[in-house]
């Protein structure tokens, strides 16, 4: 099924990317992230995989150690550091990937299925790395660890799914082709499409007294605290993109889900242990005497 996707265009890729609803640092969704063919081996213990896909967790240019516990994956967050997510894709194919961070995808920050979402597009044997919540064609924000309270989704009023990252990837069916935005309608026929979407607001719509209901009945936003990890909008980067469509398979080829939180909380989960004494410390401090067996040295 046709889909428009976001390409990247990286200043410094060695391959383009694109996304369905792609974008990239170089190539992202709307627009496509740039690839990069460097692949450090070292670090793929590292990082998320899933059936030839991965998806890492970069901290200070160093790939998140990774716990695997409750059938998930764990890092621990860093309070106030920035991190960047580096997606693999290790096929012949072309995919799009659709990436959310605390629920909200990554390139317009909404709520929806992934089949729905707008998406990254990953190169074959290729390399992206989404640095941040894509802002414009041109620029994107940082992701950073904070507080759910200072959380980006917390400010758009949407803490219901904090604490997680997810990466859904579908094949591409057939070649991308670049599309030109809309042409902006005239301005002398926006003042009856007003009118139209007045008509419309006023007059009942079927069922909607039971949307309604379901409305009210919906549970409330949770109130964000202070003690638990989430994702913050940070610094401005250059992030230039641009919108194509993709042929994509409608079912996916397989997802990956990282769990993050701060130590303390993963200590109360029981997916590290608690901190104790380092055994060279504990060695140290058994050998210590209150007095050396000497006379007082000559000065």
């Amino acid at each position: 099924m046709l889909k428009r996707i976001i390409v990247g265009l990286a200043a410094v890729a060695t391959l383009s990317l694109i996304a369905v609803c792609v974008v990239g640092y170089g190539f992202h969704r709307g627009a496509a992230a740039a690839a990069e063919t460097d692949w450090p081996a070292a670090a793929v213990e590292d990082v998320a995989v899933q059936n030839a896909f991965s998806v890492q967790v970069i901290v200070a240019g160093s790939p998140a150690t990774e716990y695997a516990a409750r059938g998930r994956r764990y890092i621990e967050a860093l309070e106030n550091a920035e991190y960047e997510l580096r997606i693999h894709n290790s096929t012949a194919s072309r995919v799009a990937v659709a990436l959310a961070v605390d629920g909200l995808n990554t390139i317009d920050a909404r709520h929806t299925s992934a089949w729905d979402a707008h998406k990254w597009v990953v190169e074959p044997y290729g390399t992206i790395t989404v640095r941040g919540w894509q802002m414009s064609s041109e620029n994107a924000r940082h992701f950073y660890f904070t507080t759910e309270r200072d959380s980006y989704a917390a400010k758009l009023g949407q803490a219901a799914n904090l604490g997680v990252i997810s990466a859904v990837f579908f094949r591409e069916r057939g070649q991308p082709v670049v599309i030109t935005p809309p042409r902006p309608k005239p301005w002398y026929g926006r003042e009856d499409a007003r009118k139209d979407s007045d008509r419309a607001e006023a007059a009942p719509t079927q069922g909607g007294a039971a949307n309604a209901a379901k409305e009210k009945s919906a549970p409330a936003n949770p109130v964000p605290d202070d003690e638990s990890a989430a994702t913050g909008i940070g610094r401005s980067v250059r992030n230039d993109v641009q919108w194509v469509h993709m042929d994509l398979d409608n079912k996916p080829v397989t997802e990956v889900t990282i769990r993050y939180e701060y130590r303390a909380s993963l200590v109360k989960l029981g997916i590290i242990p608690r901190d104790s004494p380092k055994s060279n410390v504990l060695d140290r401090r058994e050998r210590a005497q209150g007095f050396e067996p000497k006379f007082c040295p000559q000065p």
